[in-house]
């Protein structure tokens, strides 16, 4: 039985952790007051990352566990579908439905015909991908997470062969924090707690490399204000001075890289000039930039996601990342390059997942192409059956999928049953013939890890939810029972004893010990964190030269799929690869959608103080751009491009450089003036070589609405 965590009159304070699809995965304390609310939420100060600090729309959750507007009862669809009529039904009878939809669906065109859709609304281990044990039991088609990490991960592990790197605690102990792709005072606060430390206690200069003048850029010792898609022509030219000028370390590289004569013969021609041209900056930028890393040891490069949002983004990340083995900066406690931890820790998801009983025959459907999936895109499909059922929770692509008007054609189909289980009436649930409401983190327990950092971490479950929401493994055994699948291997377990199954076999303590502990410190040494022993491959090297079509990543695509987009283009050695969306007469911006501080992907968006701190939605255009278009500030223009196009209110913003656009956070459809969200403009092209979703990456038009 799910039951509360007790807590006593001496003890109102809850340890958890925050659950949503953020790589600080941060411990929470929260009070809890004695009729079994929650009250203030604060950063633990005893975890030596969250180090007592987090961002302000999880402090505030009451707001968001208590909204009025809260799903609270299982609802059936009246009506036309997006109509928004609806009555409430039973959970039986929802249940009941569902399964019936299912076993309709794969009676008429097998058991592919069902898709079980899901990503990282919640990245609690147990009600995240207790879903995937379903899927393999009942041969429903199978989920390809592409849309998020493929490029980062990718690009970071065809270098080092391994998802890890140094201590990101290290920071504090850096002499130069380099934060590139990524705007973490807006989306990962924690980064900069450290940065900050090493700039106090050390005297660190912190560079920030990103395509705007970002809420972090406001922190920098050096900005770096690139065109978007530029990043490898910056790497290579600051690797091209390390060589050049002498901060190259041949001796390390000897040892622990793959070919370091061949890559400083191709990087010959990759001057500051070169790269000037193609990135924007200038020449003393790009040197001054490449003469502070090549004289400080103690460099640590913090790559984040944001520039690996583009076509070229995998080759961008592996660039960027190559810097720190020119350099040799990984030899250095305070320097390397860090992305993500996720290949440090050892969970036993066997069970959890199901995986034994994986049929590889099964086809495996992108998340990023749901567009085109939905609308019957062979290529899209496998070249197979349609997909006519879905059961989704944790996401909401009818907002956060590129090709907006393709999604919403897809979920309009009449043969196409939908369930979604969800905490909200989002953009998706609005689209449902079924919808069930979810509970939220501190209503059930789950076990987190942090990509970010290095911890693995306990949520129990801290105040009773309404009588009528259910998790999300709840429904999972209920509809497992329903489809005849319930007696399957991992079925019929509770949250804790999932997490006991997790965590045990690899020699952590189970559910009970980590109630009093909160937390696991999982990093490595500092040899091993820091490649001393070797990177990741057989032989230890680093790739400079990484093979694109047949490397490791992990999340590779299948064999059946292979690698996808133009791999064939890809470049030997570090380099600039224009398979991005270049601005042309026609298209003469390039937009890109980046996160808003107050919102988390298309979470918060139902918040009343996000909403107004946000404000509403806008393009920051520059202010030479705005005059050379007769623009005002706050004027309406229309934004668009071969797939759609919406209308917006404009910012004017020196913030942004000339050319380039950008759309700070993800707005409900309905907050957009026709009702559109600016995934309207996004593509579901796979980025090579093993997909995922460019969202960053569009050449668009701008006009007077």
């Amino acid at each position: 039985m799910n039951v509360a965590t007790p807590i006593t009159l001496k003890n109102t304070t809850g340890h958890t952790v925050c659950p949503h699809d953020c790589p600080s995965a941060c411990a929470l304390e929260v009070d809890l007051t004695l009729d079994g609310r929650i009250g203030r939420v604060r950063g633990a100060n005893a975890n030596t990352y969250t180090a007592g600090v987090i961002c302000a729309k999880v402090a505030r959750y009451a707001e968001r566990l208590y909204h009025p507007e809260r799903l609270l009862t299982p609802k059936r669809r009246k009506g036309a579908k997006g109509e928004g009529a609806w009555q409430d039904i039973s959970w039986d009878a929802a249940l009941d439905e569902i399964a019936e939809a299912f076993v309709k669906a794969e009676a008429a065109h097998g058991s592919e015909a069902v898709w079980p859709y899901f990503y990282a609304g919640t990245m609690g281990q147990v009600q995240r991908d207790s879903i995937e044990r379903l899927r393999h039991a009942k041969r429903y088609s199978g989920f390809f997470d592409s849309i998020c990490t493929n490029m980062a991960w990718t690009g970071y592990v065809l270098g080092t062969g391994a998802l890890r790197g140094p201590d990101p605690r290290e920071m504090a102990k850096s002499d130069c924090v380099v934060i590139w792709g990524t705007n973490p005072v807006a989306t990962q606060v924690n980064v900069m707690t450290h940065a900050v430390k090493a700039r106090k206690e050390r005297g660190a200069k912190i560079v920030v490399v990103d395509i705007y003048d970002s809420p972090t850029m406001k922190q920098a010792d050096v900005k770096i204000i690139l065109k978007p898609g530029t990043d490898a022509a910056l790497a290579c030219a600051i690797m091209h001075v390390a060589f050049r000028d002498g901060y190259a370390d041949r001796e390390y590289m000897a040892k622990f890289a793959d070919d370091p004569a061949g890559l400083e013969a191709h990087l010959q021609a990759k001057t500051p000039e070169w790269a000037s041209a193609i990135t924007g900056l200038s020449v003393e930028e790009i040197e001054a930039f490449a003469r502070l890393v090549g004289t400080t040891k103690k460099t640590f490069f913090r790559l984040g996601y944001g520039f690996t949002r583009q076509r070229n983004g995998t080759v961008s990340m592996h660039a960027a990342l190559s810097i720190a083995t020119v350099l040799g900066s990984w030899q250095y406690e305070g320097g390397g390059a860090f992305h993500n931890n996720g290949g440090i820790y050892k969970l036993d998801k066997r069970e959890l997942m199901g995986t034994a009983f994986v049929d590889p025959d099964i086809r495996m459907l992108d998340q990023s192409q749901i567009s085109r999936v939905l609308t019957g895109d062979p290529v899209a499909l496998r070249h197979r059956g349609p997909v006519t059922a879905l059961l989704i929770q944790n996401t909401n692509p009818m907002n956060i999928a590129p090709e907006q008007r393709l999604v919403r054609q897809g979920f309009l189909r009449d043969d196409l049953f939908v369930a979604v289980h969800e905490q909200f009436m989002t953009d998706t649930a609005k689209m449902a013939d079924i919808v069930l409401p979810a509970t939220m983190f501190v209503e059930h327990d789950d076990l987190y890890r942090g990509g970010g950092h290095n911890h693995i971490l306990l949520g129990p479950k801290l105040v009773e939810p309404p009588e009528t929401v259910r998790t999300n493994l709840f429904v999972i055994e209920e509809l497992a029972k329903r489809l005849g699948v319930d007696h399957y291997p991992g079925f019929g377990l509770s949250e804790r004893e999932h997490i006991d199954r997790m965590l045990t076999p690899n020699g952590y303590p189970g559910y009970e010990q980590l109630l009093v502990d909160k937390w696991i410190d999982c990093q490595p040494g500092f040899e091993e964190a820091h490649y001393l022993n070797g990177f990741g491959y057989p032989d230890g090297k680093f790739r400079f030269k990484p093979d694109w079509a047949n490397g490791p990543s992990p999340n590779k695509t299948p064999a059946s799929i292979g690698p996808l987009g133009p791999h064939a283009e890809l470049p030997v050695f570090p380099d600039q690869v224009n398979v991005i969306e270049v601005a042309d007469a026609e298209h003469p911006f390039r937009l890109a959608t980046s996160p808003a501080r107050n919102f988390l992907n298309s979470t918060f968006a139902e918040t009343k103080t996000s909403r107004e701190k946000e404000g509403r939605p806008e393009v920051m255009v520059h202010p030479d751009d705005a005059s050379a278009y007769g623009l005002e500030d706050g004027e309406i223009v229309r934004v668009g491009n071969r797939r759609g196009d919406l209308r917006i209110h404009v910012k004017i913003a020196a913030t942004a450089r000339r050319g380039v656009l950008i759309a700070e956070g993800l707005w409900p459809n309905g907050a957009h003036l026709d009702g559109e969200g600016i995934n309207v403009l996004t593509g579901a092209d796979p980025v090579a070589p093993y997909g995922g979703a460019a969202v960053h990456d569009n050449r668009v038009w701008l006009r007077k609405a």
